[in-house]
C-alpha cells in the first residue's frame, strides 16, 4: 500500500463559519460533513479541482480553552499550508475579489510565483504556482 498523508486538521471556531470562508472565499468544496454529536462534526473540505488528489482539511471546532488558544495561530506565526495552484492569475484575482487579506505581496521565486494571504482566523497560506 502507498503512503500519504490525507488529511490534516485545522482548528476553528465554528464550522459553519469556517465553511462560508472556504467554501464562497477560497472556493474549496465540501467532501463530508458529519454529525457526530450536538457539538461535534466530522467536516472535511478539499480546494476544488483536485481530482481527488492531495490532502484534505478537518475542520476541528476548538472544544476547551487550550485549543481556542490556538485557532489562527497553529504554527506561531509561520505559514502554515501552502496551496499549489495552476493559475495563480485565476486565484489571485478570487482572492482580490472576496476580500482576502493578502500578507505578502505576488513575487517571483525561484520555486514559482508565489503570495501569503491570511484566511479568516488569521493562519497564514501561501499561494504557490510552481515553475
Amino acid at each position: 500500500m502507498e503512503r500519504f498523508i490525507g488529511q490534516i486538521s485545522i482548528l476553528v471556531k465554528d464550522y459553519d463559519q469556517a465553511l462560508d470562508f472556504y467554501i464562497k472565499v477560497l472556493g474549496f468544496e465540501l467532501v463530508e460533513d458529519t454529525i457526530l454529536s450536538p457539538d461535534k462534526r466530522w467536516v472535511v473540505i478539499r480546494p476544488s479541482h483536485t481530482k481527488g488528489q492531495g490532502c484534505h482539511l478537518l475542520l476541528a471546532k476548538a472544544s476547551n480553552p487550550t485549543q481556542e488558544m490556538f485557532v489562527g495561530n497553529q504554527t506561531g506565526g509561520r505559514v502554515f499550508l501552502f496551496l499549489y495552484t495552476n493559475d495563480f492569475n485565476r486565484d489571485y484575482d478570487l482572492l482580490i475579489k472576496n476580500g482576502v487579506e493578502i500578507v505578502r505581496a505576488p513575487s517571483d521565486q525561484s520555486h514559482g510565483k508565489v503570495l501569503v494571504f491570511r484566511d479568516l482566523y488569521g493562519n497564514l497560506w501561501d499561494l504557490i504556482e510552481p515553475k
